[in-house]
């Protein structure tokens, strides 16, 4: 029996990496025998860095900007020519100061150190991520940190943060660092919201704090944004499913790194090599902290189910909570789903014994399907 075991981050619990394990355990009380082969797994957000560490990549780490200017220690991930980055690392949630939100002035200038970073170490082959971020500026602070300039009617630079794009006038290009353009950028995006709008950026930054007015100003100045690169650049990414990523990161790095948006479980899939994992496997499982209907728009285990099925492998998933129907899981190509929740009703308990009780519920799964070869 060869067992495929592909999890995202438990949030609040449980990197990648130690999902797996855990699951690894579970599966081998009931099937010593089974081969159990270890991909964690992502969707470009918080927790994929450590996944794509485990496919083999260096971690390196780098001096960056934090989301409201501090200095913050960060990492990114390198294979020869290869690198990705994990914005969250400099411009995320988990980096402001005691966890106070700034929507309005945080910047994304840390990830541009990070591309930066990686520029030096010789990478031609970029993959950003999206999600778990702090700042709403579009990309203009990773801009900025690469040589991008971005002026108000007066000529002068603007200050850091989205709210400031209201006062846009032009970018000036000209500085932008060189090296970018023998460079190939694919940013990953956990979402495939658009730049501004009722679904866009502003509205998505209500997760990094932002309130009902933060929201209307964020969305009036990335409006700006966009018709300013519309017209000094001659792109339209108002409406670019992708574009709002990362609280519009997507938009920045297709202006200034020339980048290409795809899904981002497609992508981290593809780095990690799980598609050579799947060569004759029996079954996958895969997991993350919530299977919702967020979930089953895009996420990293409908990333492994839709891959498996091109090979005809099961898969099941197992998570803290599943929040979906057995015929939603289904249609989506898991064949069941489990939650720590079955065997620990409480949430806070289930949160802090995750480890233990994914080992059982993965005993489980080997128990259930032992008639495999």
């Amino acid at each position: 029996m060869r067992v495929v075991v592909a999890p995202a981050r438990f949030q609040g619990s449980l990197g990648a990496g130690q999902a797996a394990a855990a699951i690894e355990t579970g599966l081998r009380r009931a099937r010593p025998d089974a081969e159990v082969v270890r991909v964690p797994v992502g969707d470009g957000g918080p927790g994929t860095l450590e996944a794509v560490l485990a496919a083999g990549f260096e971690r390196l780490p780098v001096a960056a900007t934090g989301p409201t200017g501090e200095p913050v220690a960060a990492a990114v991930a390198v294979d020869g020519a290869r690198a990705f980055v994990e914005p969250a690392q400099a411009s995320g949630l988990e980096r402001l100061p005691g966890g106070r939100p700034g929507p309005l002035g945080a910047t994304t200038r840390g990830t541009g150190e990070l591309l930066r970073a990686v520029l030096d170490l010789g990478a031609r082959q970029v993959v950003v991520g999206t999600g778990g971020g702090a700042a709403s500026d579009g990309g203009a602070g990773m801009a900025a940190a690469l040589g991008v300039r971005l002026l108000d009617r007066d000529g002068a630079e603007l200050p850091p943060g989205g709210a400031a794009l209201l006062r846009l006038a032009r970018v000036d290009r000209s500085g932008l660092d060189r090296r970018l353009g023998a460079v190939r950028v694919t940013v990953a995006y956990d979402e495939d919201i658009p730049l501004v709008g009722p679904e866009g950026t502003a509205q998505a930054a209500r997760r990094a704090g932002a309130g009902p007015d933060d929201v209307l100003l964020l969305d009036s100045a990335l409006r700006r944004y966009a018709r300013v690169l519309a017209d000094d650049l001659g792109l339209e990414l108002a409406a670019t499913p992708g574009a709002g990523a990362g609280g519009g990161l997507g938009a920045g790095a297709v202006a200034f790194l020339g980048a290409e948006l795809r899904p981002g479980a497609e992508v981290m899939l593809e780095l990690v090599g799980f598609e050579r994992a799947l060569d004759g496997a029996d079954l996958v499982v895969t997991g993350e902290a919530r299977l919702d209907a967020r979930s089953l728009g895009g996420g990293a285990p409908l990333g492994v189910a839709r891959a498996a099925a091109g090979h005809g492998v099961p898969v099941v998933a197992l998570a803290g909570a599943v929040e979906v129907a057995d015929r939603e899981l289904r249609a989506a190509g898991f064949e069941e789903g489990h939650a720590l929740l079955e065997l620990e009703p409480d949430p806070d308990r289930a949160l802090a014994e995750a480890g233990p009780l994914l080992e059982r519920l993965a005993e489980r799964v080997g128990r259930a399907w032992a008639s495999l070869p």
